[in-house]
């Protein structure tokens, strides 16, 4: 039996005090609300049931598995597998076409580019940006110009097999160096970068053109072609428009034709099945492809 007799009962209030005293600040002994309670009570049951039926308590070895076998993991896998089932008709219908195909299909075209815009944006948005814009060192995919062709097919082979990736069919081929291999002075260097500012931007062209001209003729041409206007064959981009993958001033042509340039791209074809690769190639296409 509780003797509450001698128990403190604060005069503003006349609820007893719990006995302790802060610089003369007494602690009113009040109960919490019960509803408050009953919900405290309510989230301890709920959380010790969480934790037998779920995955939740972290162990030496691992962590409980819960009695009812769930996992998040497994649930992504089982909800990509029932979009696979869902898309298995139309994604063999892509297996079985050729790009032609499907880019002459509204149908198949619709998904492909749909398909191939998540692909994108899982694998290749981050060095060629979300919506294909590229940046330095990344080619702008939305421009119409082609390092390596932009055609269906000589985008499909890109993807598939990369440039300088280690696949055997992949592109190859790099810029030299023309300064760190002795092949060009340095003034011959200014004088060619100043030829190529001129091709694309006549107005910012230095006082070398002409020499640079004859310069970019003897050691440039057999890449770029007479007229710079590039050969996807090789890799070689057009120097006579003002898209440039490292940059158009002459300070960075400079530096690209005294250090080279050979920039890297995955073999996808390892990595991707066939109808991601089709999609890939459609909607990249659609971006801006045609030569």
């Amino acid at each position: 039996m509780v003797d509450n007799t001698h128990q403190d009962i604060d005069a503003a209030t006349g609820t007893a005090t719990t006995g302790h005293a802060w610089d003369g600040i007494k602690e009113l002994n009040t109960p919490l609300p019960k509803w408050w309670l009953y919900v405290l009570y309510a989230t301890i049951i709920w959380a010790v049931g969480y934790w037998v039926l779920y995955p939740a308590i972290p162990l030496p070895g691992g962590h409980t598995q819960g009695i009812l076998g769930w996992s998040s993991r497994g649930a992504v896998k089982q909800d990509l597998a029932d979009l696979a089932t869902q898309r298995a008709g139309i994604v063999d219908q892509l297996n079985k076409a050729t790009l032609q195909q499907i880019d002459a299909d509204p149908k198949l075209a619709e998904f492909a580019r749909a398909y191939g815009r998540s692909a994108f944006g899982n694998n290749c948005a981050p060095c060629h940006g979300s919506g294909g814009q590229g940046s330095k060192g990344y080619p702008n995919l939305n421009a119409d110009r082609w390092l390596w062709g932009g055609s269906l097919d000589q985008i499909s082979a890109t993807i598939t097999h990369g440039a300088r990736s280690g696949d055997a069919n992949g592109h190859e081929g790099n810029m030299p160096d023309f300064g760190k291999s002795g092949v060009l002075t340095k003034d011959q260097i200014n004088a060619v970068a100043d030829y190529v500012v001129s091709l694309s931007n006549p107005a910012a062209a230095g006082a070398g053109v002409a020499a640079g001209k004859k310069i970019f003729a003897e050691n440039c041409s057999p890449c770029h072609g007479d007229n710079a206007k590039g050969n996807s064959e090789v890799g070689a981009p057009n120097l006579t428009t003002k898209i440039w993958l490292y940059g158009g001033d002459k300070e960075t042509i400079v530096e690209t034709v005294t250090n080279g340039r050979g920039g890297h791209m995955p073999a996808w074809g390892e990595k991707l099945d066939p109808a991601t690769i089709k999609s890939l190639t459609i909607f990249v296409h659609s971006l801006g492809g045609g030569q």
